[in-house]
């Protein structure tokens, strides 16, 4: 089994985040374009907020800290 990298693992979202920013429209019309920009959004969201985690193992379990601008 690999071992859990935590530095490459948040980079790794970080990239993930910015190819959803940087990725194109396909020639979609209708509700298939507003699903397909509303995934998008989901996924820069989620993959960015992984992103910006710090992260600590408290009593043998991985904790993430995301900031969440408040």
């Amino acid at each position: 089994m690999a071992q859990l990298d935590m530095d490459e693992f948040l980079d790794r979202f970080e990239r993930r985040a910015k190819a959803v920013r940087e990725r194109g429209v396909p020639p979609l019309e209708g509700e298939a374009r507003k699903h397909f920009i509303d995934s998008a959004e989901k996924d820069f969201l989620d993959y960015s907020l992984v992103a910006s985690a710090s992260w600590e193992v408290v009593d043998g379990e991985l904790v993430l800290r995301i900031p969440l601008g408040l």
